[in-house]
């Protein structure tokens, strides 16, 4: 009962926060925030994964398809649909549950702890858009930072396997080319635009219902993150199925 009771009060937050806007000029300026802090200062720690673990994958690919009669172009295939298809659009979104979803939950739970959400209210602001449309606006341009991620996790294989001596050149640009899908795109940008729903507007629910002190801060923020990244997990099961199979 006490999860759809969070169920039921989650989408009657999703309303409010569609409900009254707040003065545009006020939002610009927040969306713009917003975008600094959840999409810009994320660009660093995304860069950072991407380009190694592309590596990793191409490196632990190219040693188990370690036979003479493999051609090279398959560690280029296989670090391509590795990281398109689940690496760059699921487990970034993973670590951005942690990195942004934790910034959101502490920074609302923060103002919810001082009252400061409290005291818009009493002005007479809607607090659900004033405080959370922002964040989904700004998370909207996700989508731009999982390609960048797509980039850097290929072009990370590309440099540990060349560099590495597992695979030419031409060998693993063929593997890049071989047989691509372009629905594969579009899959992983229908799956980061659901992510980046997920990743503004839960953190912003267990912020903006916070409870207690700020101890609640921390618990919060961790509940968040556990349940962005199962709500990740288990919509990315979903799209699978139904855009895949």
């Amino acid at each position: 009962m006490n999860m759809l009771f969070h169920i039921g009060n989650y989408f009657l937050m999703l309303a409010k926060v569609f409900g009254k806007f707040t003065k545009w000029s006020v939002l610009k300026r927040l969306i713009f925030a917003d975008i600094e802090s959840l999409i810009i200062g994320s660009m660093g720690i995304v860069s950072f994964i991407s380009f190694f673990v592309g590596g990793v994958v191409a490196i632990q690919t190219a040693l188990n398809l370690d036979n003479p009669l493999l051609p090279d172009y398959l560690v280029g295939y296989a670090t391509r649909q590795s990281v398109i298809l689940e690496f760059a659009p699921t487990f970034i979104s993973i670590i951005m549950a942690g990195k942004a979803g934790s910034f959101i939950t502490s920074s609302i739970g923060t103002m919810r702890v001082t009252e400061q959400i409290d005291a818009l209210e009493v002005m007479g602001i809607n607090t659900y858009n004033y405080l959370i449309f922002p964040k989904i606006v700004a998370l909207m341009l996700y989508p731009f930072v999982i390609t960048f991620s797509m980039f850097l996790g290929i072009f990370g294989g590309y440099m540990a396997c060349v560099y590495g001596g597992f695979s030419s050149t031409a060998g693993f640009i063929d593997g890049i080319q071989l047989d691509f899908i372009p629905f594969h795109i579009t899959y992983a940008f229908v799956k980061t635009v659901l992510f980046a729903f997920i990743l503004a507007t839960i953190p912003s629910y267990h912020g903006y219902h916070l409870k207690g002190g700020a101890l609640s801060v921390g618990k919060a923020s961790t509940t968040a993150f556990v349940w962005s990244s199962v709500l990740i997990i288990l919509l990315n099961y979903i799209i699978t199925q139904l855009l895949l199979t």
